[in-house]
């Protein structure tokens, strides 16, 4: 029986010689792509190509492994305390972007928009409650995170009696459970800073609302006296 032999086309050498080139390119932006992932665990600085599952909440730097510089960095995850801290910042800015349009909305408005005292103070409720609760929150809050941080020393001066030594996650506990509480005492105060201030804008804005609305009575217009009208 005859044997067969292969001749490959003309048409399949030409494809053959042009898939070549595109396959050995591809592979070359794939490698050129290829990053080394470098990061820092229990005091070592480690790296790899892939990132393990324990190191995907750690902070990172991207290093490319065909060029050797650095093509990008990763924050490490919030805890859930930073996040607590990132939020009350937020509601803080919130109330400062408040507090500055109602002083703008006020000194628009006055005397041409309200009637009586009344409807002035409603427009200062928000603000107010707004503080008022703040200040309430940041007071639980220091409480809350004294009462821990009181826990944890003690659970350390029990262990140093002992003679047992104190683990590092106690150790970080303490250190990060007194900069929330030094933070959070901080931002009670700057609240209570607020309220103060925001009674004496009351007082002064209702002091010249009376002034304004006393120069508007009847017989005087901008402070001039007006002259009484005719007898009949």
């Amino acid at each position: 029986m005859p044997v067969k032999t292969f001749h490959p086309s003309l048409s399949g050498l030409l494809a053959a010689g042009l898939l070549l080139p595109a396959l050995a390119a591809a592979q070359d932006k794939a490698a050129a792509n290829k990053k080394l992932y470098c990061w820092n665990e229990n005091g070592q600085r480690k790296c790899a190509d892939s990132l393990p599952p324990e190191a995907m909440a750690a902070a990172r730097e991207e290093i490319s492994i065909s060029s050797g510089m650095r093509t990008g960095e990763v924050q490490r995850a919030l805890t859930d305390e930073e996040r607590a801290a990132q939020a009350e910042e937020e509601t803080r800015r919130r109330m400062e972007s408040l507090a500055a349009e109602t002083r703008r909305r006020t000194d628009q408005a006055m005397l041409t928009s309200f009637q009586t005292e009344d409807e002035l103070r409603r427009v200062f409720a928000e603000r107010v409650n707004l503080v008022d609760n703040s200040i309430n929150t940041s007071r639980y809050n220091v409480s809350s995170l004294r009462e821990g941080l009181v826990t944890l020393l003690r659970t350390a001066g029990e262990r140093e009696l002992a003679g047992k030594p104190i683990p590092e996650k106690l150790a970080t506990d303490i250190r990060t459970r007194h900069t929330q509480l030094r933070y959070n005492t901080a931002l009670q105060a700057s609240f209570e800073r607020q309220r103060a201030e925001l009674d004496v804008e009351i007082d002064d804005i209702l002091r010249r609302y009376r002034e304004l609305r006393a120069s508007d009575a009847p017989g005087t217009r901008a402070g001039i006296d007006l002259p009484p009208a005719p007898r009949q």
